[in-house]
């Protein structure tokens, strides 16, 4: 037996991003739940499940700090988000290609855009990215790349 569970649609794509973007890129502690790193000790807030979930405070040692938030990362090679059917790597460049000429054969290829991650977010979302998170007056910049990771296929 299936229970399907139905939503109303979204409203629009900002609130698809903030959907998605709430399973899919979180990490294991966003930083306004970090209160202060002091002493080599971490206080952070979080929610006690057996207190009706209560808000508390946790203090711990940073390596131990450290050691559970590695336990949310995962190994080399696993996959956060796996895609299948015609977003799947095997078949997607041939997938696309053939779902564009279903829907119009005479269409051609928009021309490639190129801008850079701050500008594609503040053009789709109407969000500066560059803007600071805590103050919302400072604006951040990049210091460092670093080179993208290849994993071999297992």
């Amino acid at each position: 037996m299936w229970i399907a569970y139905a939503k109303r649609p979204f409203a629009g794509p900002q609130q698809v991003l903030e959907y998605l973007g709430r399973y899919t890129h979180r990490v294991a502690i966003s930083n306004n739940r970090i209160l202060s790193i002091d002493n080599g000790k971490v206080n952070f807030t979080y929610r006690d499940r057996k207190r009706n979930n209560e808000t508390r405070i946790m203090t711990l040692d940073a390596h131990e700090f450290i050691r559970r938030f590695l336990l949310h990362v995962l190994p080399m090679g696993f996959m956060k988000i796996r895609y299948f059917g015609f977003l799947s790597h095997k078949n997607k460049k041939q997938a696309i290609a053939l779902i564009r000429k279903l829907i119009d054969p005479g269409a051609k290829l928009p021309e490639k855009i190129v801008e850079t991650i701050m500008e594609m977010m503040l053009r789709l979302t109407g969000k500066d990215i560059t803007c600071c998170p805590k103050c919302g007056k400072g604006k951040m910049k990049i210091i460092k790349k670093l080179p993208r990771l290849h994993c071999n296929s297992m």
